[in-house]
């Protein structure tokens, strides 16, 4: 009796069409690479989910450490502005004129 539906699934016609050539420790092989591949894979997931879990639950980052000689409220960390860059028409570096007592600075 002949139902005409074929027995074996359709993944498994395509891996005997495409390794049922080869000797079967080769097939066993590749088969145990794949199942390899897609537990990795599943654990990395899993493993990456757990991470993003755990950094939700701890909050943001702190700042980095502070430099010796700064702490509390003189250590902006990450929020400092931004040093200017001397250099350029404005900076005269060694060049510039020294300052005496009597120069007016205050």
């Amino acid at each position: 009796m002949d139902t005409g539906v074929p027995l074996a699934s359709a993944k498994s016609q395509i891996f005997e069409a495409a390794l049922g050539f080869l000797p079967d420790w080769v097939q066993l092989t590749v088969l145990a690479l794949i199942v390899l591949a897609v537990l990795a894979s599943w654990m990395l997931g899993l493993k990456r989910r757990v991470a993003r879990r755990r950094a939700m639950r701890t909050g943001p980052p702190a700042p980095g450490p502070a430099q010796p000689g700064q702490s509390g409220a003189d250590f902006l960390g990450p929020y400092a502005p931004r040093r200017r860059q001397e250099s350029g028409a404005d900076f005269l570096g060694s060049y510039a004129p020294a300052r005496g007592p009597g120069d007016g600075a205050a």
